[in-house]
């Protein structure tokens, strides 16, 4: 299965966290860092959103990549 690329509004619909708290994770390593798809476009990955909802206090990057 494909890996998808998936927008902010989309995490934040799954997550149900707001933008600001997404963005204060990521700089605590807490939560999956966005991609970069283009000049003005990001994205997460959507297989690690799925793996920190799965379990949002064990969660950290996966540095293996």
């Amino acid at each position: 299965m494909k890996d998808r690329i998936i927008r902010l509004r989309t995490v934040i619909d799954r997550t149900g966290l707001s933008r600001s708290t997404i963005y204060r994770k990521i700089i605590e390593g807490t939560f999956p860092p966005q991609l970069k798809v283009g000049v003005h476009a990001a994205g997460w990955s959507e297989a690690e959103i799925d793996r920190w909802v799965a379990n949002p206090p064990a969660y950290r990057p996966d540095v293996s990549a």
